[in-house]
Order: structure tokens, then sequence, then C-alpha cells
């Protein structure tokens, strides 16, 4: 089970919910930034494996939750489909997104919308592949998450899920909880300003049901062939489902 203490400001009596958009409204400026130096560019290849899984399925509309600044929707346009649709419950992140999306001119590809992972704007059976990339730790109610991501996948649709998880053997283990916890932290109070997002980070990791804890819940809201795949020496993890 997630840890639903582990929120980015402690001394706040609001959401969880409430308090992941105050942080990315918040940290959406330097988000890109930060996201490169941190993962050291490798989010870019890790992004292009999960949409690898994709690409056999030929997806024609595709949803991207928790969109953020719109990197992973972007990128699924390599599987030309008819239709992307991003959504994120912070307007600022959002803004960012919408920028890169008139920069491309494909904004008549590329919607977005805001939107709450637990409670989708859309009818069931809407989507042919689901795409969620380091946001599943941030849902308040993972299951309920989950089960909303399932109803508005269509029958035999691919759920592809990209999240951080923690090495588990010696010594990237050692190596990642000192740069997690200590420079990871400290990097983002730097360039983003913020002083709780990054340290939310590695707490929310650490917190996360990761590898086939993640599998159970999946298969307990209805997915079905699932596979989980670490990367990176288990520094991040795909998951994939289908309905």
């Amino acid at each position: 089970m997630t840890d639903k203490k582990v929120v980015p400001y402690q001394e706040m009596e609001a959401s969880k919910k409430e308090q992941i958009e105050m942080m990315f409204d918040n940290v959406a400026p330097r988000y890109d930034l930060l996201n490169r130096i941190i993962s050291l560019g490798i989010d870019k290849h890790w992004r292009r494996k999960a949409i690898d899984i994709l690409a056999p399925l030929e997806p024609q509309r595709i949803l991207d939750v928790a969109t953020g600044t719109g990197d992973f929707a972007l990128a699924t346009l390599s599987l030309e489909p008819k239709e992307i649709v991003g959504v994120d419950i912070s307007t600022q992140m959002l803004a960012v997104a919408r920028e890169k999306i008139n920069k491309k001119k494909v904004g008549d590809i590329v919607k977005l919308k805001v939107g709450d992972a637990e409670n989708l704007p859309f009818e069931d059976n809407s989507f042919d592949a689901i795409t969620v990339a380091f946001g599943v730790r941030n849902f308040e109610n993972l299951d309920k998450g989950l089960k909303e991501l399932n109803r508005v996948l269509r029958k035999d649709g691919k759920l592809v899920v990209l999240e951080l998880t923690r090495p588990g053997k010696f010594p990237m283990k050692q190596l990642y909880d000192f740069y997690a916890m200590r420079i990871l932290p400290l990097i983002g109070r730097l360039i983003s300003k913020d002083q709780n997002a990054y340290s939310y980070l590695p707490e929310s990791i650490r917190a996360f049901p990761e590898g086939q804890a993640f599998i159970q819940h999946l298969e307990q809201c209805s997915f079905q062939a699932t596979e989980w795949m670490p990367l990176t020496f288990g520094a991040c993890s795909i998951y994939t489902g289908t309905k």
C-alpha cells in the first residue's frame, strides 16, 4: 500500500491531490531543466523504450495521464496516432506543454485538458492506449486512479506506466540512496526554489509499491497480461497491462 502521509508539504492540512497541484504549479517553469539534470538525460531513453512497447498496437487515440509539460504526449507522435489527449491537474505545467505544442504546430493532434486521474472526463472505452510517466506515485488513491484508467481504456487496449523505482542491489542501491536523499533535494532547492518538491520525490519513491507489488495493484484493478520491466539498474521501471 502507498503511504498516504507522504505529501510535499507536511505542515499543510490540504489533501495530497491539492498539494501535488500546488507543488507542480510551483516547479513548472524549471521542471524540464530539473528533469534533464536529475536523470542525467536518461529520461528521454526511458520514454522511447515505453513508446516502443506501444508501436505494435498502432494506437489511434492515446491518453497521456499526468502529462505535465507534455514530453511523453509529444513523444507519442512518433506512433502517428489521430489524437493524443494530455491530462494534468496543474494548469502551470499544462501552460508549458501548450507552448511546446504550439511551437511544434501539432495542436490539431495533441489536445490538453485540466483533469484528475481519479475522475477522468471521458466516456468508457475511449482510448486505444494510455500512458503515465512518473505520475502514478502522485495519485491520492492509487487503486481508484488505476480503475479509472481501466474504465476509459478500450477492450484489448494497453496501459504503459513509466515510474521511478529504487535499485535493489549493491552498489547501485547505496549510490542511488545517497544521490536521491542528499544530492537531489539540494539540486531541486537551488534550481526550483521549492524547498519541499525534491525532498518529496525520493520519499514518494520509497513509499510507492514498486515491482511485483504494483503489478498486483494493476491486476486487482482488472488489468491483464501485466508485465514489469526494470531499466537502468532498477532506477526506473516500465509496467504494462491490457484490458
